[in-house]
């Protein structure tokens, strides 16, 4: 699992100042927005926009992740034709239903490839699953398009889809239906080794309950979280970095591994609790991910 996405901030594909805002944030990743973002009338427009950004644009450092529009509208074939010409990172796929919707991206990204003399198979895809009924019940078949890098999951598109009033309960949890596609999502991303990038939190206003969710979302396994505005992107850089304290205690811990295996130990005491070699994988990814993220700002 190769990058670091902590923070995916979405960015309206026909706006100019909101896009010279986000490139001044911290976000990992602008997802350049071609379906929700733009109305049906102006989706033409915003896709040479969009087209032309990728072309002209200085990005730094951050990822260019463009959401396409499904293949089944009418925009979704023009969306990857136009942009194509000067390739983003990635596309952010709203609302795969099956293997078989991302299949015939993948198919189409490749012939793309070969027309535009790019390297093939370099442009990845990040999925917005769980947006449909039946979306929702592939989750897990949908990271066997070799090409997905990362799977998010969506609350809103599925509370429409399926009637539903509300996601949330009145204290913010999510309601069942809900909590099953975070938890499919995120369980489909660690099996597959993508990243695993929890939903959009839609209340920006609600900085605590942000930061209750990043950190929750931290704490299940999560890397990283869609953002909405741009006060969401430094919460959430912070609740995805790893505690400069906890990488200091994996890397003890580390090397107390070391010298446990040296006396041909794999099991043993550390500050007062028993350690094996579960503790020694997680303590090693954390480092791992610590230095990346260093590395990358």
């Amino acid at each position: 699992m190769a990058g670091i996405r902590r923070s995916l901030h979405f960015v309206p594909g026909a706006n100019e100042r909101m896009l010279s805002r986000a490139l001044t944030t911290a976000a990992d990743a602008l997802l350049l927005d071609l379906e929700d973002a733009v109305t049906p009338a102006r989706k033409e427009e915003a896709r040479g926009v969009v087209a032309g950004w990728l072309r002209d644009v200085d990005f730094g450092r951050q990822e260019r992740i463009v959401r396409m529009n499904p293949l089944a509208t009418p925009w979704g074939h023009g969306d990857l034709a136009e942009v194509m010409a000067t390739p983003p990172d990635a596309f952010l796929v709203p609302k795969p239903e099956t293997l078989n919707d991302l299949t015939l991206i993948d198919g189409e990204l490749s012939r793309l490839e070969r027309s535009h003399g790019h390297p093939p198979g370099k442009v990845e895809l990040v999925l917005i699953a769980g947006e449909t009924p039946l979306g929702a019940l592939h989750i897990p078949t949908l990271t066997a398009c070799p090409r997905v890098s990362g799977l998010s999951w969506g609350a809103e598109d599925l509370a429409t889809a399926i009637g539903a009033t509300r996601n949330r309960d009145e204290g913010g949890a999510w309601l069942p239906p809900f909590e099953h596609c975070r938890s499919m999502a995120l369980l489909a991303a660690k099996a597959a080794g993508v990243h695993a990038i929890d939903a959009v939190y839609v209340d920006f206003r609600d900085t605590a309950g942000l930061a209750r969710e990043c950190q929750q979302g931290a704490t299940l396994g999560f890397t990283g979280k869609l953002s909405i505005h741009p006060s969401q992107i430094d919460p959430i850089n912070e609740a995805f970095t790893p505690d400069p304290a906890e990488v200091s205690r994996a890397r003890e811990l580390i090397e107390a591994f070391d010298e446990a295996q040296a006396k041909g130990r794999m099991a043993f005491t550390f500050d007062g609790a028993m350690v094996d070699a579960p503790h020694l994988a997680r303590a090693k990814a954390l480092v791992a991910r610590a230095e990346a993220i260093a590395v990358a700002q």
